[in-house]
């Protein structure tokens, strides 16, 4: 099933499907001229192209010169689907406009949002989300940086790493523990300027697919109390919240890449001769087709199932987001792994494509939530719905 069959599923209307033919036609004529060396030239080349095209109408609502009154979750997966079947850092680019400004469309007030929304419209600033740190990962009730009352202002003390865009953003989505009660009660969300004093890069992370990333530190940063997303204490809730919509565009770009492997597995397997005839007249290699082609699909419907039941209204996709990221991103990885393997020796070699989406995929199986954390996110989900049972604790 290719994304034109995908898009002939009743989870699209017509918007949609325009939006996708547009996408991809300006994805074929320009990605390909944009720099591809220093990875944060490369990053910033895309986001101002993108937004130049008016692509990143998608990540902002229409009260703010988006595309919908509020954010859709199938424009968004679609943009990430197609940008990551031609170009990962076009995907990485495009998903963090979104997630940087998602707390913001969703909790900030009508200044926050008229400062910080128009100008990640516009591709000509670059967003943030900084959540993790070194010993908050997953366990996101384990965070450390505080977020302390100081007359007008909040002070931030603390580290944040892993953090997408660390070094080049212009603002960050913050969350630090403000105290209001224990654990995940406890947090808050705050939108940070990164020139602000006492902000500084403390190390710029270098990892096999390259994007900018960076380990942050907060000294002293102090920021207005206008500046919080939410009210104190909701912190979690903001980013729950922001990643119940995102959470199933990681699925959407690992299914582009998926999508792309297969179709270069495909032509290899046509054109490649072995043994006097085509690599695809062997039965193992036409089991691995059958196989990748099979896992595309499912993906597909997982995904776009989860955006479509949050697109008709639903408050929470949390079990259909988690199935849809931790299918798509582990079929992906496999997938590509046997594009690989059926690419011999070339399939390891840099420049090659699948060599370049084998180094793409194994950070989506971690971020935004591990495959591990989908699972117990998914069970926890499911127990709790048991009739006459004792619910388990929320997350």
């Amino acid at each position: 099933m290719a994304l034109d069959d995908t898009l002939a599923l009743p989870f699209f209307d017509d918007g949609h499907r325009r939006f996708a033919e547009e996408l991809g036609r300006w994805a074929d004529a320009k990605l390909s001229s944009l720099p591809h060396g220093d990875v944060d030239e490369a990053c910033r080349a895309r986001v101002r192209a993108l937004g130049e095209a008016g692509l990143l109408k998608a990540v902002v609502p229409a009260s703010h010169g988006g595309l919908h009154p509020v954010l859709d979750v199938r424009t968004l997966c679609l943009a990430r689907e197609i940008l990551a079947f031609r170009d990962g850092l076009a995907d990485f680019a495009f998903a963090m406009q979104g997630l940087g400004t998602g707390s913001i469309s969703l909790f900030g007030s009508d200044e926050l949002k008229r400062k910080y929304l128009p100008p990640v419209r516009e591709g000509k600033a670059i967003a943030a989300f900084a959540l993790s740190e070194p010993e908050a990962g997953s366990d996101v009730a384990a965070m450390a940086t505080t977020a302390k009352a100081d007359g007008a202002n909040i002070r931030l003390d603390g580290e944040k790493t892993w953090i997408s865009n660390g070094g080049i953003a212009d603002h960050y989505i913050v969350f630090a523990r403000s105290g209001e009660a224990p654990g995940a009660r406890g947090l808050s969300a705050f939108v940070v300027g990164a020139d602000t004093p006492g902000l500084t890069v403390a190390e710029r992370i270098e990892v096999i697919a390259p994007h900018p990333l960076a380990r942050l530190k907060f000294d002293g940063v102090r920021v207005p109390v206008a500046n919080r997303l939410g009210l104190p204490g909701e912190g979690f809730k903001v980013a729950m919240a922001t990643l119940d919509i995102f959470r199933s565009t990681v699925g959407a770009a690992a299914l582009g890449f998926a999508r792309r492997a297969l179709d270069e597995t495909v032509e290899h397997a046509a054109t490649r001769k072995l043994f006097g005839a085509p690599l695809g007249d062997l039965q193992m290699t036409q089991a691995a087709i059958a196989d990748s082609a099979t896992e595309v699909d499912a993906a597909a419907l997982l995904v776009y199932r989860a955006a479509w039941v949050k697109d008709q209204g639903a408050g929470r996709v949390t079990r259909e987001a988690a199935m849809a990221k931790m299918f798509a991103t582990e079929a992906a990885q496999r997938v590509i792994d046997r594009a690989v393997q059926l690419h011999g020796g070339a399939g390891v070699r840099k420049g090659v494509k699948v060599e370049e989406l084998y180094r793409d995929i194994r950070a989506l199986r971690i971020y935004e939530g591990a495959t591990e954390v989908q699972k117990i996110v998914i069970s926890r989900d499911l127990l709790k719905q048991r009739p006459g049972k004792a619910a388990l604790a929320a997350e």
